[in-house]
């Protein structure tokens, strides 16, 4: 009985399969996420680009040539020893001995590109900017007037650096991270890829298709079916999808920032994280069958789809809270959740190197899958089986009249 349901799941999955992977839609459906990555990169582009415009403002300087000379000297030794942005100061004009300058006029002029222009004296020197300029950069403003009043050159100590690789905090730090960016991957891909699961359901619905395997072949093995089949479309996806990364990366495309390896190591994550993904998609695609079978009409599936929907990212959100609460009842719970396991789990892989809980968290997460696709199947059933219109049942009373009357 075992066999014969794997051999029915086994036909129905290669049908799905090579019924998705030719058709002519599928060539939309592998481009369709490569044109917001697209537009995402050029925009990043050119937000880098104006970003780097607005953070290299410029201080104008309108003092006597002594002082202003002496300013921008004392600027430009210590500003290589500061953190942080320091503003570029260059001269604006060269006041003669009681020349004054009308500091707000020269900022409302067209054309005009400073920021903030300092005037005044070394003793008193006035910073005309906006509020914010001024907050961000009255401190530095006294301390480079202070340096110029010094005058001379002033010799700094040498700092011997002790610098270390990394320290328990930073590591603890950098694998939070790393396991923010795996579930976070892991969120957008599920939610990316499952929504197959119930287009391809809805449209076997609505021709009958469904009705003639539902007649013939177990309704679970129906379900397991679809759900490997379109897991096998999803596993396709993403292995186009990283080749075309790949291949960016090999022509010059900045690629992402480094992360921090995983406690169990990249090997282990990967393999873990692959594992995770098929879970977390077998978990919700069985979710979604289950919701085509209470289904008759492709409204009824939109309807019912939301709430799931809303689910997942609640579960998303739960498990990412309980990701900075290690060790706590909150992040058993989020691992102990079926739903909410896959995520929370590949989070620990990055934070401990155990390996045992895995493989309890995989056997647990399978035996949910199951348990909701028999349950799925069973609604379907009902409702696949009993989809023409239901006979109305006489009333007992009139159903024994009539058996007396013969």
């Amino acid at each position: 009985m075992l066999a014969h349901h794997f051999a029915a799941a086994w036909v129905v999955a290669r049908r799905d399969f090579c019924a998705v992977i030719f058709s002519k839609t599928f060539i939309f459906f592998l481009i369709g996420p490569l044109f917001p990555v697209f537009i995402g990169a050029m925009a990043g582009m050119i937000g880098a680009q104006v970003s780097r415009d607005l953070n290299n403002p410029q201080v104008g300087v309108a003092m006597t040539a002594q002082q202003g000379d002496a300013l921008i000297a004392a600027r430009d030794a210590l500003a290589p020893r500061m953190a942080g942005g320091v503003p570029e100061f260059v001269v604006l004009e060269r006041l003669t001995p009681g020349q004054t300058f009308d500091s707000r006029a020269a900022l409302k002029q067209e054309g005009n590109r400073v920021a903030a222009i300092v005037s005044g004296t070394l003793e008193a020197p006035v910073l005309t900017a906006t509020p914010e300029r001024v907050d961000q950069w009255r401190g530095q403003l006294a301390l480079f007037a202070a340096e110029a009043r010094q005058g001379g050159s002033r010799s700094y100590p040498d700092v011997t650096a002790d610098r270390i690789a990394t320290s328990a905090a930073k590591e603890r730090t950098d694998q939070a991270v790393t396991a923010q960016a795996g579930q976070v991957l892991l969120f957008l891909l599920t939610m990316l890829l499952a929504g197959m699961v119930l287009s391809n359901l809805v449209e076997e619905k609505a021709n009958k298709i469904i009705e003639v395997l539902a007649a013939s072949i177990p309704m679970d093995a129906l379900f397991l079916g679809k759900l490997f089949a379109m897991l096998a479309v999803s596993l396709v996806g993403i292995a186009v999808w990283g080749s075309v990364y790949g291949l960016l990366m090999v022509f010059g495309m900045k690629s992402m920032p480094l992360l921090a390896t995983p406690a169990v190591g990249w090997s282990m994550f990967l393999a873990l994280g692959f594992l995770y993904f098929a879970m977390a998609y077998l978990l919700l695609g069985s979710l979604f069958l289950s919701i085509g079978g209470m289904a008759t009409t492709v409204r009824e599936v939109q309807t019912l789809s939301m709430p799931v929907t809303m689910m997942q990212l609640m579960v998303f959100f739960f498990a990412s809270y309980a990701l900075a609460r290690p060790g706590t009842w909150v992040e058993t719970v989020s691992q102990v959740f079926p739903v909410s396991s896959p995520f929370a789990m590949l989070a620990h892989a990055a934070q401990s190197p155990e390996i045992w809980p895995h493989l309890v968290a995989l056997g647990w997460q399978a035996l949910w899958v199951g348990v909701i696709v028999r349950v799925g199947a069973q609604l379907f059933r009902r409702t696949v089986m009993k989809s023409g219109p239901a006979r109305r049942r006489k009333p007992w009373f009139k159903r024994v009249g009539a058996v007396a009357a013969r």
